[in-house]
Order: structure tokens, then sequence, then C-alpha cells
């Protein structure tokens, strides 16, 4: 089976006549159209926002566009308040959630008015320390704990994960916070990641929206917004169906309407932190076969590598690769699609079937828009590509640069041997 690519092979030639390969190509049209399709989905809740995760993708040009329709910056960290603050985005438009924060990481969210998102009771403290006075909105991490299944289908084991609060400690941090004059609070809760499901979602809402009218009948502590986060997944592998945003948001609105509205809590806005949703689809890496080799295997080397996309070096995760030019030829030869790296999981596929590839060929590597350039790292001395984007008219933008040789020896600048090491 076949993945249509958003960029035909006219194009991509004349785009690597002006940007060498590699490089990781993303698609305005695709993204504005998603981020239409899912404010509508949840237009019926007057509050809804949606806080993209800028962990997936941290390029401002990017974040611009969501923000045209709205949407705000999940952050994680001191890095990404300060990139959500260069671009306009202040106060209820930053969602710090973070885990084991340093206290001067707090105390930038707070200069910025940003919803703080408590990962653990012990940080009630913690925050007071950092910041003197809480705010008077807050928010807390919710962990169920055990496995968390769809039907009998086991989805993930928020039990093993590092994030979160028990259900007694997150109504104990509740009281806690209640008593200190907190007087808006939110509840947040990722449970499964990359879900493939129309159903995550609603049964994720219907957990979160009993916990709400749980805690607010124990504590009396008023819940102004429940954060559904990520985890809405795509379509990796193209005999996989892609979610359907519009029946998710119809999901999650029945179960409001079931569990929320009859306990007379029907103000409740409903907030998203998606990332991989919002961007994965709408990005690629584009590469060059620079090598073939034939000894056990037949490998075709190209010109990117896993400092460009890491993901099925670090854990074996399946990316779609179209041969510009062959997309209608028989998938006839198996190759391994390797990077330059001295590593030997440095492969972008294994044992994958695709038609006959030649020196020279460019490899479209789908989905890479989420967790693709964010995750890349210099190993080797391997120095990260540019991005670029397609705009709605067919031209392109330039929106982050290549890095140079300079940028990878740019922390040594406070010695003598720096002028030696970028003379070249």
């Amino acid at each position: 089976m076949k993945k249509e690519t958003f960029v035909t092979k006219e194009q991509l030639e004349e785009i690597v006549n002006k940007y060498p390969t590699p490089f990781h190509l993303y698609d305005e049209k695709g993204i504005r159209e998603n981020v239409k399709a899912l404010k509508e989905a949840f237009s019926w809740n007057k509050g809804y926002k949606e806080y993209f995760a800028i962990k997936a993708t941290p390029n401002p040009f990017l974040i611009n566009i969501l923000q045209e329709y709205g949407c705000g910056c999940d952050c994680s960290s001191k890095t990404e308040l300060m990139l959500a603050k260069a671009i306009g985005a202040t106060g209820d438009d930053i969602m710090f959630s973070s885990n084991d924060t340093p206290m001067e990481e707090f105390q930038y969210a707070h200069e910025l008015n940003a919803i703080i998102n408590l990962d653990d009771i012990t940080h009630i403290e913690f925050l007071e320390k950092a910041i003197g006075t809480l705010p008077k909105k807050i928010s807390c991490r919710y962990n169920p704990g055990g496995l968390f299944k769809i039907s009998n289908d086991i989805m993930d084991n928020p039990g093993d994960a590092k994030y979160g609060m028990t259900t007694e400690q997150i109504k104990e941090a509740f009281k806690i916070l209640k008593s200190k004059g907190v007087e808006e609070f939110g509840i947040h809760a990722f449970l499964a990641s990359n879900t493939v499901t129309n159903d995550y979602y609603p049964m994720l809402a219907k957990v979160l929206f009993e916990t709400a009218v749980e805690i607010q009948k124990e504590t009396g502590a008023h819940v102004t917004f429940i954060n559904l986060s990520g985890g809405i997944g795509i379509p990796y592998r193209p005999d996989q169906e892609s979610n359907d945003i519009r029946a998710i948001g119809e999901g999650v609105r029945k179960v409001y309407e079931e569990v929320l509205i009859p306990a007379n809590m029907g103000d409740i806005a409903i907030y998203t932190e998606l990332g991989r949703f919002m961007m994965g689809p709408y990005g690629c890496l584009v590469t060059r076969a620079i090598h073939e080799k034939h000894t056990h295997k037949e490998y075709i080397g190209v010109d990117a590598c896993a400092v460009n996309l890491m993901r099925p070096a670090m854990y074996g995760a399946y990316h779609h690769i179209t041969v510009m030019g062959k997309e209608n030829k028989i998938c006839d030869h198996k190759y391994d699609i390797t990077g330059s790296l001295c590593e030997n999981n440095d492969k972008f596929a294994i044992d994958r079937m695709l038609p006959e590839i030649e020196k020279g060929d460019l490899l479209v590597i789908h989905d890479t828009g989420a967790h693709g350039f964010s995750m890349g790292y210099n190993y080797n001395g391997k120095l990260k590509s540019a991005e670029i984007l397609l705009k709605e008219d067919g031209s392109t933008a330039l929106i982050r640069r290549a890095e140079t040789p300079q940028d990878y020896f740019a922390t040594f600048d406070c010695f003598d041997l720096y002028n030696k090491l970028v003379e070249e």
C-alpha cells in the first residue's frame, strides 16, 4: 500500500535546487485545514482551547499559524516558555505542564502568568517557596493507575508512568490549594500515547469528568477546566485509518452531557494539548539516495540519518517511505534504508519492500511533522537540517536554516580553541 505525499516530484525537484537535502518540509495547507477541523469538532464547548505541545515541533513560524486560530502553547521547560513569550503568548495562552520541575522554571512560568499544571502533590509546597503566594488558577495532573483499556485492548499502562497524582493525592491537593486561596481548578491527564481510535478521548473524558464531579463534591473546589491532553495519534502505516476528529469531538460532547451537565458543571471548559495530531502528517523528511551496498543484505544509504529523525532508531517506529517518481512502480526490492551514523540502529527502514532505488533518487519519509526535527541531536558531529514551509500558494519559505559547524562548536566560544575550530 502507498501513502500520498503532499508535495509532487516536480515541486520537490525545484525545492532541492534551492535547498540541499536533507531537510524537513511542512505543508501549510494541511496544517490549516486540520486546525480548523479540530476547532469545529469542539465548537460545542464555549471555553474550548487547544494548547499546542511545543515539544512536538518547536518552530515559531509553524506555531504562529496555529495562533491565528486561537491556539495556545503547552510548555514543559523554561526554553519552551521563552519561545512562547517570544511569539506573543502570555497568561492563559500558556499551559505549563512539567515534571521534576526546577524552581526557576516555576518562577518564570509565574512571571508569564501561565497556567501551572502541578505533576505531584509535593510540588504545592515547592511552588509556594518558589513564587510566594499561589496563583488564583491552578491545575493538577491526575494518574488513576492500572491499565487503560478500550474494550479488551490495553491502550497503555498509566500505573507505570512517572506522571501525575493518585486519586487520593489529587483530592488532598485540591483541599490544600483551596485552603491557600486558589479559586479556579483544572484537571489534566494523559493516559495513552498515539492512539488510532475515535474511542480514546471519550473514554478519557469519562474518567476525568467523573473524577471532577467526585472531587468537586468532596472538596468544594471549583473545577473550571479539564485538559484532555494529547494522545490522539496518526496513521503512520498506510493500512491504518485516520482518526475522525469530528467523531471524537462528538463522543466527548455526549460524555460531557451525560456526566457534567446533571452535576451542574456545564460551565467547564475543555482543553487539549495535541502535538502529533496537529503537525505529524504535515511534515516529511526529504533525503536523497547516495550509496547502495550489496553484502549480506541490500542497503540504500541516504544523506539523512537518525540525527534528522531518531524515532526509528530509538524505538523501531515505522515511517512510510515514498521513492519520488516511482510511486506506481512495483515494490519488488527489499532494502534497509540507512544513515551514516556509527550505530547499527541508524536505519529508517529494515527489510522494507520498495521499488528499485537508484543513486540520486529522492525519498520522502512521511509523518515527521511532530517529534521529527525536535528530537534531533548531534552525535558523530552531524548537523541538524533545515526546515522549510511549503506555502498554500506553492511557494516555499525557509523557516529554520541548517546548522553549521560554527553552531556545533558554539559552546566552545569561551575558549581560545574556538577560533581554530571555526576558521574553516
